[in-house]
């Protein structure tokens, strides 16, 4: 019996600590969105690039890039929804500081370059002459070949791709500065064992 309060005291810390996490299906997204959306980025870095011969290659790599596009905004969609209707822990930094302001924008920009790349991307794959290919079957066309138009989609499609490479580098810098600087747990937070104790 005189065990029993250290006992509770010592459930009510597991369970502060467990609310400190974000719920575990976010976390699984998180981390494979971030590996994959890495990987497109790398993938539309190095085929750019690409010759033009021999005839098929070069579209065959876009195309694996739009394939995985729209597998990206599937999960994109599904992380926005689960992320608004689920609780999420309290920010390590306290509102209405600069750290939490910077937070809060570049989470913000990244999702919404997160949106923003498949859009652009598949709508300006439309407007080009060569229909997208979901991993080798063809989608219907939404628009007929406008060169200026796919252009134009392009270059957004890039710009968009280059500022979230930007904000990327915040993000990492800022989880390097809490781990090795602050040393708050934030890291322990999108983890899947248990928060350290807050």
């Amino acid at each position: 019996m005189a065990n029993e309060p250290l006992m509770n005291e010592t459930q009510e810390t597991a369970h502060e600590a467990d609310l400190q996490r974000y719920d575990k299906l976010l976390v699984a997204l998180h981390w494979l969105l971030a590996l994959a959306l890495i990987g497109q980025l790398l993938l539309g870095l190095w085929m750019v690039d690409l010759p033009k011969e021999p005839p098929g290659y070069r579209g065959g790599w876009f195309n694996v890039h739009k394939s995985i596009g729209l597998v990206i905004a599937v999960l994109i969609v599904w992380r926005l929804g689960w992320r608004i209707s689920h609780p999420v822990p309290a920010a390590v930094a306290a509102p209405g500081t600069w750290q939490h302001i910077v937070s809060k924008l570049n989470h913000g920009l990244m999702y919404a370059c997160m949106v923003a790349m498949p859009v652009t991307g598949f709508i300006g794959s439309n407007f080009s002459q060569y229909p997208i290919k979901f991993f080798g079957y063809p989608l219907p066309r939404l628009f007929e070949p406008q060169p200026d138009m796919k252009a134009l989609f392009a270059e957004v499609h890039e710009l968009f791709a280059s500022i979230f490479m930007v904000l990327i580098a915040l993000h990492l810098a800022a989880v390097v500065w809490h781990v090795l600087v602050k040393r708050d747990g934030l890291l322990q937070r999108m983890s899947w064992g248990r928060a350290a104790d807050q």
